[in-house]
């Protein structure tokens, strides 16, 4: 299984892309939940309030983060990607779900 996560500019964002890929059976699911960052961007420090998006799958990587890419407003979106253990359970779930 992966844990996918992400930023977004806000909670309509996030909502589209976590919408975006339950629809194409990329992810089982996914949280959004409101963050404050702070990064580099530019040379300089910047930071601001986002909406964090984490999403569960069981693969296909290289299409979740070309739907991301193509989807989030930011130039560069961070994403990050895990493989993470999860209870039986919801393994079957996800495989279930997540095609």
């Amino acid at each position: 299984m992966i844990s996918i996560y992400t930023t977004c500019k806000d909670k309509k964002e996030a909502r589209q892309i976590a919408d975006i890929l339950l629809k194409k059976r990329l992810i089982a699911c996914a949280n959004f939940f409101p963050v404050e960052s702070r990064y580099w961007w530019k040379g300089k420090i910047a930071g601001g309030k986002e909406y964090g998006l984490l999403m569960k799958g069981k693969g296909r990587i290289k299409e979740i983060i070309k739907e991301i890419e193509k989807n989030h407003s930011y130039e560069v979106p961070g994403i990050s990607i895990e493989r993470v253990k999860v209870s039986p359970k919801t393994s079957k779930w996800i495989k279930k779900e997540a095609k």
